[in-house]
């Protein structure tokens, strides 16, 4: 039930070699979550702003949680527009790893990376909680350290976290495989079939409402289940980075 454990040393010296961007927008909350996630897992953090144009030579991209130009419209609509996301698009279809949490995912979805879209929860509620989730495919870049069938217990919080898309598609992503997570015991939100995250079809891109950055240090991720069920998002990115070298 527990995800590959990271080096702890790693958060001083990240020995990988692996430099993993994390992409700021107005009103996110939780990239420095990320980048000590990614740090934890043995690999060099990179900021990244909305305003950037490149990506400054990173290996793989995160697009964190939180809020996006105070997300009128629609969550992430806007987002979806920001200058660095024409890069972000381009690599993630040249093959590049790009992991969504909330926000992220809900622009990923906007941006057409990923199908569906996000809607608000329908209970009509803001929802944190510690949330069970099984893996699904654990053949991502971003779920390679997990195994299929796998229980993992990790915070969820979310106004908008409804994951909703036609009757085809949904058949098509259970079909293929491209359903990554799903709602184990409890629906927060009212995903269709109980969809907690997806990703294309190559698997280089994954998108989810729950956050695995806020689980990957003992004593301050949820309080049963060891707290580090998020540490494998991070340690199977740069694992698969450094297998391709």
């Amino acid at each position: 039930m527990t995800a590959v454990a990271a080096d702890p040393t790693a958060e001083a010296t990240p020995e990988s070699g692996v430099s993993v961007g994390v992409v700021t927008f107005p009103g996110t909350l939780d990239d420095r979550d990320a980048a000590r996630a990614v740090r934890l897992a043995g690999a060099n953090p990179v900021n990244l702003w909305h305003a950037d144009s490149t990506l400054s030579g990173v290996d793989a991209v995160i697009l964190p949680g939180g809020f996006s130009y105070g997300d009128y419209l629609r969550c992430g609509a806007i987002a979806g527009f920001a200058p660095i996301m024409e890069s972000v698009v381009a690599a993630a279809n040249a093959g590049m790893p790009v992991l969504g949490i909330c926000n992220g995912f809900q622009i990923l979805c906007e941006s057409r990376l990923l199908p569906g879209a996000l809607i608000r929860n329908d209970h009509q509620h803001f929802i944190c909680r510690d949330q069970d989730l099984v893996v699904e495919n654990a053949n991502t870049a971003w779920t390679s350290d997990y195994e299929q069938g796998q229980t993992i217990r990790i915070p969820l919080k979310n106004g908008e976290g409804g994951f909703v898309a036609t009757d085809e598609v949904l058949d098509e992503l259970e079909s293929t495989g491209r359903v990554v997570f799903r709602y184990q015991g409890f629906n927060p939100n009212g995903s269709l079939r109980d969809i907690a995250g997806i990703t294309n079809e190559a698997g280089n891109v994954v998108g989810l409402m729950p956050h695995p950055e806020h689980a990957v240090e003992a004593g301050f991720g949820p309080e049963s289940g060891g707290g580090i069920d998020g540490q494998g998002f991070f340690s199977s990115a740069v694992r698969t980075l450094v297998a391709k070298g």
